[in-house]
């Protein structure tokens, strides 16, 4: 390599190594700085539905304790009944501190899932879990609110399914939105979560 190519590539190194550096400094003063942040999403809100019983179940209902619930159907072929079995399963490992937590399952398919049908199904997993259905109007309010993926699917034999969110979702004491546990997520991350819910 020439004297010229050479003085050529450490000028461009010592530009590059300069760039870096404000960056760096940029980064840092951008951090530091009392900048305002974007506005978060919010996730949930106020809600009517009717439990198994057909009886008017609201928001109201979950008050003072954290909350773990999931959005699903009846007609379920494998997520909604592995994730009712996770948490029969959580329920089982947390033993009396469970009755702290309320354990909620809200139905996304008000058309079949009738008070009967769900409470029906929810009970084959346990007694812990509160069923949760509605006019469908009412069902698309707390769907639109929790920021749930819910959408028909059509079948060849002019049936349908759902399309859903997966996760459990996590709320605190005053309903406000903490994270979520993963769809089949082993217990040895997923009943930390639910202890720390519990300030435990």
């Amino acid at each position: 390599m020439n004297v010229a190519k050479t003085i050529r590539y450490g000028a461009w190194a010592a530009v590059a190594l300069l760039v870096a550096a404000v960056s760096a400094v940029t980064v840092m003063k951008f951090v530091n700085e009392d900048v305002p942040q974007a506005a978060t999403v919010q996730i949930g809100g106020p809600f009517e539905l009717v439990d198994g019983k057909g009886q008017v179940f609201t928001d109201k209902n979950l008050d003072g304790k954290p909350t773990l619930m999931f959005f699903g159907f009846t007609y379920c072929p494998d997520v909604c009944p592995t994730t009712l079995s996770d948490m029969q399963g959580w329920i089982d490992n947390l033993g009396p501190k469970a009755d702290d937590l309320n354990f909620v399952f809200v139905s996304v398919d008000p058309e079949r899932d009738t008070p009967d049908v769900i409470a029906d199904y929810v009970a084959a997993f346990g007694s812990h879990v509160v069923p949760l259905t509605g006019s469908v109007d009412q069902v698309k309010k707390v769907v639109k609110d929790y920021r749930v993926y819910a959408r028909k699917v059509p079948l060849e034999d002019g049936d349908y399914t759902m399309d859903h969110t997966a996760a459990v979702y996590m709320l605190n004491g005053d309903l406000d939105f903490v994270g979520t546990i993963s769809y089949q997520e082993p217990e040895e991350t997923a009943l930390p979560k639910i202890r720390k819910l519990l300030g435990s």
